[in-house]
């Protein structure tokens, strides 16, 4: 990938179904710790987070939605690199049943 096509907005997505019997405090808990990795790694610009509520039943059992901006491309290589995100991730990927990452980046439509 060229340069300036990796600069600019990308979002990071992570599809995810915890494991049976993970408690719900546990659970609360690992989505801050995710949270506050905006803080501490620079190139996460924000972070969003929710529940399926979606009524098509097409969700694959994925329960849980975290998306995550960057400022490029690299910044997500940065991020995923960053001690704090290895920290957290082998705690936080060890939990979960299904995980599903999606990496774009949003294209307005001309009309």
């Amino acid at each position: 990938m060229d340069a300036a096509k990796s600069q600019g907005v990308v979002k990071h997505i992570l599809l995810a179904k915890f494991k049976d019997g993970i408690p719900q405090d546990q659970i609360d808990q690992l989505i801050n710790g995710y949270a506050k990795l905006v803080h501490l790694i620079e190139p996460m610009k924000a972070f969003h987070w929710g529940k399926d509520v979606s009524i098509e039943n097409m969700h694959q059992g994925f329960t849980h939605v975290f998306e995550s901006t960057f400022e490029s491309v690299e910044g997500i290589a940065e991020y995923i690199s960053h001690p704090a995100h290895v920290e957290f991730a082998n705690i936080f990927l060890p939990v979960l049943d299904k995980v599903l990452v999606v990496d774009y980046k949003p294209t307005p439509i001309q009309l």
